[in-house]
């Protein structure tokens, strides 16, 4: 989460350029279970909105899609261009905040006893054959969740052995990465490791008997109502179930963004306890000065009268689940600027259009 929040006119090009042409719609009422209402009835100071979404509409940007939901109603959704509601998404590492909300479900139906029981404990297979070290049995899955296992893993380190690109490569993703060498003690230090996610997700599939596909559809995405999605890989080559990332539409992100903040329910149901939700979006510890929970950041954002701290999930690329707690808010966006810093617009729509375009209700 390096460089966050730079400037809006240096991630959007022709900023003045586009003429007064946006004209507002309310979100469409569908049978997805989502309740929309007008922007403009919400509490919402539109202006500065309106400006965006005219300038987005004309300018040279990498964004595919922006919903708004306040007090767990859609008032915004627009996309660039304008047919991809139905089309899921390529989610990247919100991927990882998901499986986050499936081992809080885990753990609930008692398939996991305690976050803080090591690895060896459900992962029977592979065991480590090389770099053996008996501190690898202290491996917990809290620290996998905070990517703090110790392992030479660290995906912002082009040469480090666990560095995703180069298992990406390799035969035996788990195998390989269970073989690295522990370069730190479990639990000290943290650095980004997508390894350490695809380890979460193996666990669940062997406490359940499912693959991921299946647990999630079972016990998250289908009592949700969420059903156009699938679960693939960029790389070409067969990936492992445990290895797979979701697509998904804005509107079913939005609806996973929702569940966090309503601590856990969907509707009347309750899809992950409210206990989980507690405590996988509290600060377990920082990935480059930047604070993290379990599988969720908890980035700052200062506008020019407040600050906040949001739940978010991330992606590559610009795909952002941005949860607001004490706001009722939640914003999603997905985008196309992978590897780039111009994924990173979202966090400048978020701090100089959206929140402060949010007004105090009345009383």
């Amino acid at each position: 989460m390096r460089n966050l929040i730079l400037p809006l006119f240096l991630l959007l090009s022709h900023w003045a350029s586009a003429q007064n042409s946006y004209s507002y719609s309310p979100p469409v009422r569908t049978s997805d279970g989502w309740e929309t209402a007008d922007m403009r009835l919400n509490h919402m100071d539109t202006t500065r909105v309106y400006q965006l979404v005219n300038q987005l509409s004309a300018a040279d940007h990498p964004l595919n899609s922006m919903l708004i939901v306040h007090k767990g109603k859609l008032i915004l959704e627009e996309y660039f261009p304008s047919d991809q509601r139905s089309t899921p998404h390529d989610l990247r590492s919100v991927t990882k905040s998901i499986r986050s909300l499936l081992v809080g479900i885990a753990l609930d139906q008692g398939l996991i006893d305690d976050i803080n029981d090591p690895l060896s404990k459900y992962l029977k297979e592979p065991l480590p054959q090389k770099n053996l070290d008996p501190r690898k049995n202290e491996i917990t899955l809290a620290h996998l969740l905070t990517m703090s296992s110790g392992l030479d893993c660290n995906d912002w380190d082009q040469k480090s052995l666990g560095q995703e690109d180069r298992v990406y490569k390799k035969k035996d993703w788990l195998q390989y990465t269970v073989d690295l060498p522990l370069i730190h003690e479990p639990g000290t230090q943290s650095f980004y490791c997508s390894m350490g996610s695809i380890l979460i997700a193996k666990v669940i599939e062997e406490v359940s008997g499912l693959t991921i596909d299946k647990f999630a559809d079972t016990h998250l995405f289908g009592p949700m109502g969420i059903s156009n999605y699938q679960w693939g890989h960029t790389k070409k080559k067969e990936v492992i179930s445990a290895g797979w990332r979701i697509y998904m539409t804005p509107r079913d992100m939005a609806k996973l963004g929702q569940l966090v903040l309503d601590k856990g329910k969907w509707g009347s149901q309750q899809i992950v306890s409210e206990a989980w939700i507690k405590l996988s979006t509290s600060s377990h510890t920082r990935i480059d000065q930047m604070d993290y929970g379990y599988y969720w950041w908890l980035i700052p954002f200062k506008t020019e009268t407040a600050a906040y701290r949001s739940v978010t999930a991330t992606g590559n690329g610009g795909q952002y689940i941005m949860i607001f707690p004490e706001l009722d808010l939640l914003a999603v966006f997905t985008g196309k600027a992978y590897n780039s810093a111009k994924g990173q617009l979202a966090f400048p729509i978020v701090r100089d259009v959206i929140l402060p375009s949010l007004k105090p209700a009345k009383d």
